[in-house]
């Protein structure tokens, strides 16, 4: 019995060490997931459009979205979203079901370049903005930063004086 008790007293410890490293991991949700959830929760959606042939996806992968830093600055402020136009399945907007080809054309309004590429979705203002290519973790973390300046302007407006404009 006491064996017992060891036992799940270890597994249990292991699991909330497992936990709290999951806190410094980046968490990615699909369309389907993290898109409804900016939209309620008023964060920006990181959407990162890749492929899995793609060697610059996997290498961003691996230098920018590894980096400690990176991952502290999304996890704050960012839904982040993992998105695979070539999948099968279906993508929703709305009321709308649409395929992942689809969906990008929608991202980069008819305009695609390529993989990987970085969309963020302002809810607060409802603007997309497309960037794309391979960044670096200093790089990325100066664009994370700027999305975020750009989102709270939008979520605060300055206010208006007297004369109606704002300071």
């Amino acid at each position: 019995m006491k064996k017992l008790a060891f036992i799940t007293l270890i597994l249990m410890s292991m699991g909330f060490t497992h936990s709290s490293s999951d806190e410094h991991a980046l968490v990615w949700k699909t369309w389907n997931e993290g898109y409804p959830e900016s939209r309620a929760s008023n964060k920006i959606a990181l959407i990162d459009t890749y492929t899995a042939w793609c060697g610059w996806c996997k290498k961003m992968d691996k230098d920018t979205y590894e980096k400690s830093e990176i991952i502290e600055r999304i996890n704050k402020d960012f839904i982040p979203i993992k998105f695979n136009p070539e999948l099968a399945g279906s993508y929703n907007v709305g009321d709308t079901s649409i395929s992942g080809r689809a969906l990008l054309s929608a991202l980069s309004r008819g305009k695609s370049s390529g993989y990987p590429t970085t969309f963020f979705f302002l809810p607060s203002s409802n603007v997309m903005y497309q960037y794309p290519g391979y960044m670096n973790a200093e790089q990325f973390a100066q664009l994370l930063d700027e999305m975020v300046r750009v989102h709270k302007a939008t979520s605060n407006p300055a206010p208006k004086t007297d004369s109606g404009q704002a300071n």
